[in-house]
């Protein structure tokens, strides 16, 4: 009697801590495929922002562009970036306040792609000197800052800690263009 009582202890036990262990793994998988999805994302846009012959920031939708005046801090909740010469080719990044997303288009495109979910700060890019100053006018040799800030782990969407609340996430990024003319 007094084996089995130990035994069904132990058990228990065991089953508990295989329980907290699965929890925990599901929460760090979750946190770790967000990490991996952002880098992915942004990727691209580094590589753009580094390639761009002209880079400009603002405010926009998928239609409409406004820069920045040039007495004006630096900063916005789009980007444009210009591969070429040409301003009639574009690639626009923008903040859509409606549902909260970072999303990317080019010119004369009807469809966006989203680029990050659950996007809580407005001023997503800033202009900055060498040492992280926002700047007020359109520099050649200047640092493009970008900070992402969001609440929500993506896939899957996690409950986490007391009350159901979700953690908070930030990714901060400075880029400069490879080629300055």
């Amino acid at each position: 009697m007094v084996t089995m009582t130990v035994l069904l202890m132990v058990l228990a036990g065991a089953i508990g801590m295989h329980v907290f262990g699965l929890r925990l793994f599901q929460i760090t998988q979750s946190k770790l495929g967000a990490n991996q999805e952002a880098r992915r994302a942004l990727a691209k846009l580094l590589d753009e922002v580094r390639s761009g012959k002209l880079v400009r920031i603002g405010s926009g939708n998928l239609t409409n562009f406004t820069e920045v005046s040039p007495a004006s801090n630096q900063i916005g909740s789009a980007i444009e970036i210009y591969p070429t010469t040409s301003t009639n080719n574009f690639i626009r990044y923008f903040w859509d306040a409606v549902d909260q997303r970072l999303k990317r288009t080019t010119n004369g495109a009807s469809a966006v792609s989203i680029v990050a979910n659950s996007i809580t700060n407005q001023a997503i890019f800033s202009s900055e000197d060498f040492r992280g100053n926002i700047l007020t006018n359109n520099e050649n040799n200047r640092v493009i800052g970008l900070t992402l800030q969001f609440y929500q782990i993506q896939y899957p969407i996690v409950m986490i800690g007391p009350g159901q609340y979700y953690e908070f996430y930030q990714i901060v990024s400075k880029i400069t263009r490879r080629a300055l003319e």
